[in-house]
């Protein structure tokens, strides 16, 4: 079972620019405690909880009871000048929500999911294809799932179908390996050379333009081809999660870096298709770089942010290449040094 099998396809969401009451009403008028902020695309900007709205220190919390006090009058109107004195600064989505955001493609196993939601300590998870949000998967929606398949009885497939066609493939071998080689050899036709003697300087300019127009083609496969790999690339650092195990394992060998004198670690080389912006952020330096990281990058970088920021190490990431000019591949580098 897959996260395309238990999430909710119907996705409460808002964009960046959304006023927090407006967030705290669309929770409310749907009974839901987070939702993801999207931008014009559909693309995961990040996710807004109740406990970002109502604030994580008595400051914020302070600064946001009017309108929370708002929503508990029940439709009554508050006293205009109660309200006036504790009206904070307006805030909007982008103020307040949590980024980067970690997602999950639709083919993620839900004891991946699971494992996800614990190891980052999250409720829900977005569900994104071609980097648009499709779902979203709570906890409960695992839980679900869970019930329905212990109730749910193991059937056994006597039909014969995947079992039937692999005995099939066999039989099929076999026979092929019992037939006499002259019948399994497909039949050419004898190839007729050319008579160089009645050559004229047209023929010799028709093989120079085929030569040319086969280049041509070559190099337009190889170009679809890297382009495919790198679209490939994407998707798969999209959807891979960093478990606990890979975790420790990049821990150790930036540690090994440390004890030969290395300042910095590379944790990880992606493509700038990965970022949201494809890495303009990142390649200007802009303080809001981490936001636009997508898939292990972001995990990644969360981990950081959880496990290792309080404790004086840095997380940077900068352009590795520019391939025709262009931002290429990125490197996410653990940092150290004085």
């Amino acid at each position: 079972m897959n996260a395309r099998d238990v999430m909710t396809a119907a996705v409460v969401s808002v964009g960046p620019d959304t006023p927090m009451r407006e967030i705290a009403k669309v929770l409310c008028d749907n009974a839901i405690s987070a939702l993801p902020v999207l931008d014009a695309a559909g693309a995961p900007l990040g996710m807004v909880s109740e406990g970002d709205l109502i604030g994580r220190n008595e400051t914020d919390r302070e600064a946001r009871r009017d309108w929370w006090l708002t929503l508990l009058a029940e439709g009554e109107e508050l006293n205009a000048d109660f309200l006036a004195g504790l009206r904070g600064p307006r805030h909007i989505a982008r103020d307040v929500m949590r980024s980067p955001v970690v997602t999950i493609g639709e083919d993620t196993d839900i004891g991946d999911i699971a494992r996800l939601l614990t190891s980052h300590r999250i409720k829900r998870v977005p569900v994104v294809r071609d980097g648009r949000v499709v779902g979203i998967v709570s906890r409960a929606d695992l839980v679900r799932a869970l019930a329905s398949e212990e109730e749910a009885q193991p059937a056994l497939h006597r039909d014969g179908g995947q079992f039937a066609e692999a005995l099939a493939a066999i039989d099929q071998r076999f026979f092929n390996s019992r037939r006499p080689h002259h019948e399994q050899q497909p039949k050419t036709a004898p190839s007729v050379e050319p008579d160089d003697a009645k050559l004229t300087v047209a023929d010799f300019r028709s093989l120079v333009a085929e030569h040319d127009h086969k280049q041509t083609e070559d190099r337009q496969a190889h170009d679809q081809a890297v382009a495919q790999q790198r679209r490939q690339h994407v998707a798969d650092l999209t959807d891979h999660h960093i478990a606990d195990a890979g975790w420790r394992s990049l821990m150790h060998s930036a540690r090994q870096v440390a004890e030969q004198g290395g300042k910095e670690f590379m944790l990880l080389q992606f493509p700038s298709a990965l970022c949201s912006d494809g890495s303009r952020a990142i390649n200007s330096a802009l303080p809001e770089w981490p936001a636009t990281l997508r898939g292990e990058s972001a995990e990644l970088y969360l981990r950081w942010e959880h496990d290792l920021k309080s404790h004086g190490f840095n997380l940077g990431a900068r352009v590795l290449d520019f391939p025709g000019g262009m931002p290429g591949d990125i490197g996410l580098f653990l940092m150290w040094g004085q």
